[in-house]
């Protein structure tokens, strides 16, 4: 399994690397001009430029060099359609109130070797005696569940993500739950976490360990993240439960779409998923990049008929506390802060952001059936149209302090939903 990076370069360092890169000659330098339109200011903000808009045919050079001033802005290209060629240029930046920015783009024939602050991890094993391997896809038919096979496939039941500050992972073994690690350290978790020294699967991250671990129980929700759909007053969840024998989902496609310094991202294809005698198709994209203690998720469905609603679930099992609900910015905020944790030994918040536009309120899910202990935001749905929410967890052990606290972590919640509503324009010239 390739090694992973467990420290950070100081931005000096980096830029320094750079010197020693060829920069392609005979191509034209762009200049992207970058305008705050917000009065916030603005940490680590999430930029996208998508490849036609660069205007440039005959790009000489593979990876991108932005330099704002004295400073290299790390940044990375990713196919996110799959035709092999890539299609967006992605960073992060920081802004000040209103502040403009022009950055330099130009392009490397090697690799500058940027901090690695995002990452995937996904292994699985063909058979039960055979040794995990790491791979970057999965076709999971509706017979091929854990239970159904007798043992557990895949590490970590499944991909796990991760940035600088907090790590997921996805049970990709029917349940389709999402789960949250804890991370004491910024770097970049082991790679043989949920393995051991022989290859095989091992549950060796419920223990404490210098990185941190996982720390949230899941249960039979659908943990933080997961959706299910609302048809005709009716909860159906996306998968089945650890002791079912045979998926609701006839065929799961699981793919690592991008994985690089600052953005990686995941998709999974859920098709003939049966919900109320009903089959739909779903699509799931899922992304992260640094300094935010969140992911984001994306989905769409096919098949909707009117008498659905999407439900994007926050699981409330050990909370004792009441359920925040804010508006912040273009985002409804859905907050909890309790012992949110496994015996609830350690303190976590969590929370998901949904669309105010197309918020219709929340319910309740069951104590007992195949969707339980949940606060399930209900969101207005159209047949394939695209819904972006994100989920966040903080842990009181986290490397940023305060998080033990309230009102500490109510206000980092809406204020992420605050920078994340922000605008930030985009001209090349």
């Amino acid at each position: 399994m390739k090694k992973r990076v467990l420290f950070y370069l100081p931005i000096t360092l980096a830029t320094a690397l750079l010197m020693s890169c060829k920069v392609s000659q005979n191509v034209s330098e762009k200049t992207i001009v970058l305008k705050n339109s917000s009065s916030l200011a603005l940490s680590q903000k999430a930029i996208s430029i998508k490849r036609k808009d660069l205007r440039e045919k005959n790009i000489k050079g593979t990876f991108p060099i932005l330099l704002f001033k004295t400073d290299t802005i790390p940044a990375q290209t990713n196919d996110l359609n799959g035709d092999g060629k890539w299609d967006e240029l992605f960073f992060t930046a920081d802004f000040l109130p209103n502040e403009e920015k022009n950055i330099q783009l130009k392009w490397s024939e090697t690799d500058p070797k940027f901090t690695i602050k995002t990452s995937v991890r996904f292994g699985k094993r063909e058979g039960k005696d055979l040794p995990v391997h790491p791979d970057t896809q999965e076709v999971l038919m509706a017979n091929q569940v854990h239970k159904k096979l007798g043992y557990q496939k895949y590490q970590t039941d499944g991909p796990t993500w991760e940035n600088d500050k907090v790590g997921f992972r996805h049970y990709l073994d029917g349940r389709n739950c999402k789960d949250v690690f804890g991370k004491k350290l910024p770097g970049i978790t082991p790679e043989d976490v949920g393995i051991n020294s022989k290859g095989a699967v091992e549950d060796n991250y419920h223990v404490m360990l210098d990185w941190g671990r996982d720390v949230f129980p899941v249960g039979s929700s659908s943990g933080l993240g997961g959706f299910a759909l609302l048809v005709d007053n009716k909860i159906n969840r996306l998968g089945i439960l650890g002791n079912d024998t045979i998926n609701n989902i006839e065929k799961t496609t699981f793919k690592i779409v991008a994985e690089g310094p600052v953005k990686s991202v995941l998709s999974y294809y859920y098709e003939n998923w049966k919900a109320s005698d009903n089959l739909y198709k779903a699509k799931e994209t899922t992304s992260i990049w640094p300094g935010m203690y969140a992911y984001k998720n994306t989905v769409s469905i096919n098949g909707i008929k009117g008498n659905e609603t999407f439900l994007a679930a926050l699981s409330n099992l050990n909370n004792k506390n009441p359920l925040q609900v804010i508006e912040a910015g273009d985002w409804v905020c859905l907050i909890l802060h309790d012992r949110l944790t496994y015996d609830r030994q350690w303190i976590l918040g969590s929370a998901i952001l949904v669309p105010k536009n197309i918020y219709e309120g929340y319910i309740e899910a069951p104590k007992t059936g195949q969707l339980t202990d949940s606060y399930l935001a209900k969101l207005k749905i159209e047949n394939n149209k695209e819904i972006s929410y994100y989920a966040v967890a903080a842990w009181e052990l986290s490397a940023d302090k305060g998080f033990e606290d309230s009102a500490f972590f109510t206000n980092y919640v809406t204020n992420l939903a605050k920078q994340l509503s922000a605008k930030v324009t985009v001209d090349i010239k």
